[in-house]
């Protein structure tokens, strides 16, 4: 084969061949890339976050569609963009079966409802009307900090409300209106946030 077929036949075969997959490799991660920041990668519970996501104190986006005591709340995770007008929450039970992540708002320690034959501590209806008032329906944002033994995520949660619509701590509003005290048992999480709410609990005594 003479020189200037041989380089007739290469160049061929970069056409054919090279530059599409060359395209492939480009458009590939690129793609990927767009996905992830247009969709995002969802998580359906708790379990479905893997250990390393805490390890990175990841924060996920997501609303809060119940609360269950006040101290804790039901998040359906909505990653990426199109929430409420290209893509929607589910709002029936039977929709949200296995699809939220029960989060424990890290950092503070709230009167409990009646359980086991208990009776609700006091101030608990106070304490949890407080929490739903802040996050109920809400779209917040929480900071992953581990998985208790209850399999909830406990989390530093942040939420923005109108007028001004400033970024607020739930755990933090919580100390300041005196209905919830600081968690200072073995294992509390703080997210660099400890002498934040260690002043509001002052300020709130």
């Amino acid at each position: 084969m003479g020189k200037e077929k041989q380089d007739e036949w290469l160049d061929e075969a970069v056409k054919q061949y090279w530059r599409p997959v060359a395209a492939c490799l480009v458009a590939v991660p690129t793609l990927y890339m767009v996905y992830g920041t247009l969709v995002g990668r969802r998580f359906a519970t708790a379990a479905h976050i893997p250990p390393d996501v805490f390890a990175k104190r990841t924060v996920l986006r997501g609303k809060v569609v119940s609360v269950g005591d006040s101290d804790n709340f039901r998040l359906y995770h909505t990653p990426g963009i199109g929430w409420g007008w290209l893509r929607h929450v589910p709002t029936t039970r039977k929709q949200l079966r296995d699809q939220t992540i029960p989060i424990r708002i890290a950092g503070v320690d709230a009167p409990e409802g009646a359980h086991f034959g208990m009776p609700k501590q006091p101030f608990y209806d106070e304490s949890k009307q407080l929490l739903t008032d802040m996050v109920q329906g809400r779209y917040v944002r929480v900071q992953l900090l581990a998985r208790d033994q209850y399999t909830r995520a406990v989390a530093m949660a942040y939420v923005r409300r109108p007028p001004f619509f400033r970024k607020k701590n739930v755990s933090e509003e919580m100390l300041k209106h005196g209905m919830a005290s600081m968690y200072v048992a073995k294992g509390a999480q703080y997210a660099d946030q400890l002498h934040k709410l260690e002043k509001a609990e002052a300020r709130a005594k």
